[in-house]
């Protein structure tokens, strides 16, 4: 299984294909068919009736046939497939009726950002960008991750960390649903920067090296958190419990600010003995 640069069309064919076949008929309200459905999900003609176009455009979309649908037949097929927000806003991106945000991908911290990082101790804090690439950090998210200054800057990536380091594979309790959140933003992220080389080679990497992330990614879940929760096992703490919370600057919008903060008091006494080491 191998990832290339975004294309567009063949993405959006698959994508709306996983997405009708996820569908049950029955939550949409629609009437029993006599003939038996060979296929799980909505049938072509039936989710053209619910977005309004003819069978066959929905027919030449799901082929990859070099269909470029207008940003009200996207809208419309958002609605149709009852797709999420997020969800709604990687068709649009793959149907190249979003705009785009403005300059290159960031690849070094902007410089009040990571005063920033630095000021908002003693809450653990690092600033990434779209592809998970770690920009900045603090001390406080040291003791509790990893130092990151002991890596070459090319492997500073939340996600290849997650991966492949053998501390951080075994340092989330529920790795899962943290690893699958990842995936699900790196395809969004795939979708919003369609000619980001790195981003495409990072994505054959884990797809080649890793085989719970390219079975994941085969699902194509889409999901952006910008706040939650992360249960850790600390080697040297114990479990600590984190809510975080990811912010966008106006000015620099492909750099994310992750911020940590306990979720508890168990968890606020571990994170003050690990900084205060």
């Amino acid at each position: 299984m191998t990832t290339h640069t975004v294309d567009p069309t063949q993405e959006l064919a698959a994508f709306l294909r996983n997405r009708r076949e996820r569908l049950d008929p029955r939550d949409l309200g629609l009437p029993s068919r006599r003939q038996a459905r060979r296929t799980p999900g909505l049938r072509r003609e039936e989710v053209a009736e619910l977005a309004g176009v003819s069978v066959d455009y929905i027919v030449r979309l799901e082929q990859g046939r070099g269909v470029r649908p207008s940003a009200d037949v996207v809208e419309a097929l958002a609605r149709a497939l009852r797709l999420a927000p997020v969800e709604r806003a990687y068709l649009f991106d793959l149907a190249q009726q979003r705009p785009r945000e403005a300059g290159r991908p960031a690849t070094t911290a902007a410089p009040s950002l990571a005063r920033l990082v630095a000021d908002l101790s003693p809450l653990p804090a690092m600033l990434m960008n779209h592809r998970y690439d770690i920009l900045a950090f603090n001390r406080e998210m040291t003791r509790l991750l990893l130092d990151f200054d002991t890596l070459p800057p090319s492997q500073r990536n939340a996600m290849r960390l997650c991966l492949r380091h053998p501390e951080i594979r075994e340092f989330y309790v529920d790795r899962e649903r943290v690893v699958r959140e990842g995936i699900a933003h790196l395809r969004a992220a795939w979708a919003a920067h369609p000619e980001d080389r790195a981003l495409t080679d990072l994505i054959a990497e884990f797809i080649s090296r890793d085989e719970d992330f390219a079975r994941w990614w085969a699902e194509r879940d889409i999901r952006v958190n910008g706040r939650g929760h992360k249960i850790m096992r600390h080697p040297d703490a114990g479990v600590i419990t984190v809510r975080f919370e990811v912010l966008m600057p106006l000015q620099d919008p492909d750099q994310r600010l992750l911020i940590f903060r306990a979720a508890d008091d168990e968890s606020q006494s571990a994170l003050d003995r690990l900084c205060t080491r």
